[in-house]
């Protein structure tokens, strides 16, 4: 078998529905029941796009996934979103390259990004969220502080736009390299999200 064929079977899109699944179980895992019984108000994510951007002499690069899933909560003055995505949901063209970048980032190993968001109660209905964020990604946990998130209303829902910094160093991620010359260390990943009340 030649090894790209290999890599596609390992790391193909063929599981996708089962991704999801496994996000959903995750959500639901993570966001203990009692605290949605006390919630004030509790949000689904409706549409998602998050992309990376990857930065070489050469070239630029950006991956883009719409199998995001999230859920939010907010109590007590408090508010706490999680996000779940699938590595290998991004799709950035060049499906050589997906498959080289889901190696890099050791994504059989850890097939999911999680990201958890918290920020004040009192911001939900401001045009700006200044959120803490924590994201799991290859194996590796990084935090971000006072990350700021646009909120615009959409009828009943709510569109939230932001970029995280996420650098490859943060999650002892080798850089991949072409022509002998490695991507640069910066890979902000955008989210943009329609989140819905539940």
């Amino acid at each position: 078998m030649k090894p790209n064929a290999w890599l596609a079977d390992r790391f193909g899109r063929r599981k996708v529905g089962s991704e999801l699944s496994l996000v959903l179980s995750i959500l639901l895992l993570l966001i203990p029941r009692a605290t949605l019984a006390q919630a004030d108000s509790t949000w689904v994510a409706d549409q998602s796009t998050l992309s990376y951007h990857m930065s070489h002499p050469m070239h630029e690069v950006d991956g883009v996934s719409h199998a995001a899933k999230g859920k939010g909560i907010c109590h007590a003055a408090k508010c706490d979103f999680l996000i779940a995505v699938p590595v290998k949901s991004f799709d950035s063209g060049d499906t050589n390259r997906d498959l080289h970048m889901i190696e890099a980032t050791r994504g059989a190993q850890y097939p999911m990004i999680v990201v958890r968001a918290n920020f004040p109660q009192s911001e939900v209905t401001q045009q700006w969220i200044h959120a803490e964020i924590e994201v799991q990604f290859a194996g590796q946990t990084a935090h971000y502080s006072n990350v700021p998130f646009e909120r615009v209303h959409q009828g009943s829902e709510v569109r939230i736009t932001g970029t995280i910094p996420l650098t490859c160093s943060d999650f002892k991620i080798d850089r991949p390299s072409f022509l002998g010359i490695a991507i640069k260390n910066e890979i902000p990943v955008r989210i943009d999200m329609v989140w819905r009340p539940a």
